[in-house]
């Protein structure tokens, strides 16, 4: 048990040294992330759209 505080002790010590980010950014990268998301989403969709035509259409020729 005495591990596990000094653990936790430890922990928080190095909390003290992270530069969190402002709320601005926090908004920023969350907004950024979720934007990349949507068009990798899309990206991703149009072309399996595309090759499933493709494939329906060479395979019932």
């Amino acid at each position: 048990m005495a591990k596990f505080i000094e653990y936790l002790k430890e922990t928080r010590a190095e909390f003290k040294h992270v530069t969190w980010p402002t709320r601005m950014q926090t908004i920023y990268f969350t907004a950024t992330v979720i934007v990349v998301s949507v068009f990798i989403a899309y990206f991703l969709g149009f072309f399996d759209t595309v090759f499933k035509v493709g494939l329906e259409r060479l395979l019932t020729r």
